[in-house]
């Protein structure tokens, strides 16, 4: 999902530092820090690549926490992120004098490169709350499978439930309970219902 910066040219650095002044210094310190950044980055980048991966294949309760978690850590990231981008800003001011017109040209390169992290941090932000608000629907969906498939069931056995209590009144005279096949004839009625619902939902695409 994210690349870290490439390391080549550590060699001239490390070269510069022993001859230049103190402002390449200050720059090559800041540098370091802004590596750094990025590396973090990509760890999370990784970090988010697994998450998703998760929430299409096994949506479980602990990827949510897992998202908060990112999700905090991406805060810490920018609160530390932003002072630095700052300070840079305030390096390349042309009243500042202990920066040299040489050292002032990495120092703008750094400061792309804080930008960039910030984009980064913004970027992943935005696809945790894509990944939340994924995984809240398919959870949603879910139960509404169930809700659907308890509310059928409970829609077949209201009519049944209807004809036994008819059936299980303690009436005197009810011709029925002196039918021979009276009880027969009951579970009929009730099979009848049962899929004449079923048939009737299978119609309207409900099951």
């Amino acid at each position: 999902m994210y690349s870290s910066r490439s390391g080549s040219g550590s060699g001239k650095v490390k070269g510069r530092i022993r001859t230049g002044g103190c402002d390449y210094l200050a720059y090559a310190l800041i540098d370091a820090i802004v590596d750094n950044y990025f590396v973090i980055l990509e760890k999370l980048g990784e970090r988010l690549e697994i998450l998703e991966e998760g929430i299409d294949d096994h949506p479980e309760a602990g990827i949510l926490a897992d998202i908060h978690t990112i999700r905090r850590e991406l805060i810490y990231l920018r609160k530390q992120v932003w002072p630095l981008r700052e300070i840079i800003a305030h390096f390349l001011k042309d009243d500042v004098d202990f920066i040299g017109a040489a050292t002032r040209l990495f120092m703008r390169d750094v400061y792309d490169h804080t930008i960039q992290t910030i984009d980064t941090i913004e970027s992943f932000r935005d696809i945790l709350s894509g990944m939340q608000d994924l995984y809240l629907s398919i959870i949603s969906n879910r139960m509404n499978e169930v809700m659907k498939v308890l509310t059928i069931i409970a829609t077949i056995f209201i009519p049944i439930t209807f004809v036994v209590g008819i059936y299980g009144m303690n009436f005197t005279h009810m011709p029925e309970l002196t039918w021979r096949w009276g009880y027969l004839l009951v579970w009929m009625i009730i099979l009848a219902i049962v899929l004449g619902m079923l048939v009737f939902f299978r119609r309207k695409k409900w099951v």
